[in-house]
């Protein structure tokens, strides 16, 4: 191997430990509750932390349930925007949760930074406006009569402080010194977007007020979306992400299309640096589990189709008895009363 090779070959495994390092704070989804922490020693014993992470957990022992949440909040939605397709967001009992999938630069890491900096945020965001968090509380900026003509009023999300917090935390590996490899850039833009997903969703929440249930005065607040309207946004960005190379643009380094026919991405959009493997065949050293087992949909012509699901191995159809409720009544007053029957259903699973 010629010296060039090797110092190539060195730099791309400096840069996959960079990478998996960045996600490992995921692992504390893994927690019942870290809620319990009182003490600032304890911040020593969370898996999956780097030392400036460490420091922010000694500062902010309040919120590191929060995060926690939001590391949750993020495994789950994962795990159901990608349940039918063939890497499904499986977690593994080890450093990153998501096995050596997320130290790659492809879409699937992509969607993993962005849905969690944007659960941490939301999670956070949340917590201030439950009164949780001495920190933060309500976003007191929101106030006076909009230009619809209602009162702003209630207790407005304080989206602000939960998008400063994940910046902080989430960013903090990649904006370390020296951390301006293609891949930190990559994730920073996708921590971005995912925070963006967000504010980009905030909705307007309003309670009517006025004699017989009128609306003579209206009290409006701002709040935080379903955090499944922001899976189903970053997975619509997934979809459509787009391949990014670095080049030099002026003194610094940036993230440009790949293909120049390409029109240029936004903050909001995804990137990715490398094409997806196929998730086909067990890989346990990449955490890759395959679709071996997997239920699919004989009838479906999508990736959540047998053909392929299962990548055209084939698949096994078995019949299994399921136990439902049925010929349920109404009695009067007030429940509602079922039996339990039995029917016979195909299920087919790849081979």
């Amino acid at each position: 191997m010629s010296p060039r090779s090797c110092l190539r070959s060195l730099r791309l495994l400096v840069f996959a430990v960079f990478s998996a390092a960045a996600s490992n704070w995921l692992y504390l989804a893994k927690l019942s509750s870290v809620g319990s922490i009182s003490e600032e020693e304890t911040c020593e014993k969370l898996k999956g932390l780097i030392q400036r992470q460490v420091q922010m957990c000694k500062r902010n022992l309040e919120v590191m349930d929060s995060v926690r949440r939001g590391a949750q909040l993020a495994i789950e939605e994962c795990q159901y925007q990608f349940r039918n397709r063939r890497w499904n967001c499986s977690t593994l009992e080890s450093l990153p949760v998501f096995g050596k999938v997320v130290t790659q630069g492809t879409r699937e890491a992509a969607f993993v930074y962005a849905i969690s900096s944007a659960g941490v945020a939301f999670a956070v965001t949340r917590a201030c406006s439950s009164g949780e968090l001495e920190k933060c509380g309500c976003d007191r900026t929101v106030h006076g009569v909009s230009p619809e003509g209602f009162q702003w009023s209630g207790c407005s999300d304080n989206i602000a402080y939960g998008v400063a917090f994940s910046q902080s935390f989430v960013d903090v590996r990649e904006r370390s010194k020296g951390a301006s490899s293609s891949r930190a850039l990559m994730n920073l833009h996708n921590n971005e977007a995912g925070r963006k997903a967000i504010l980009t969703h905030m909705r307007v929440e309003c309670k009517c007020h006025g004699v017989s249930g009128s609306c003579e005065v209206k009290t409006c607040w701002r709040a935080v979306p379903p955090f499944r309207q922001v899976g189903h946004a970053l997975k619509e960005k997934f979809d459509g992400a787009t391949e990014v190379e670095p080049r030099r643009v002026g003194s610094s380094r940036a993230l440009v299309p790949r293909n120049a026919q390409f029109k240029p991405h936004t903050d909001e959009d995804l990137v990715y640096l490398e094409p997806s493997p196929d998730f086909c065949e067990q890989d346990m050293r990449s955490g890759v589990l395959g679709t071996r087992g997997r239920t699919c949909n004989k009838t479906s012509k999508a990736i959540d189709g047998c053909e392929l699901l299962c990548c055209g191995r084939g698949f096994h159809t078995t019949q299994v008895e399921l136990a439902e409720r049925c010929s349920c009544k109404f009695h009067w007053c007030c429940f509602v009363k079922c039996r339990q029957c039995q029917r016979l259903v195909e299920l087919h699973t790849c081979r």
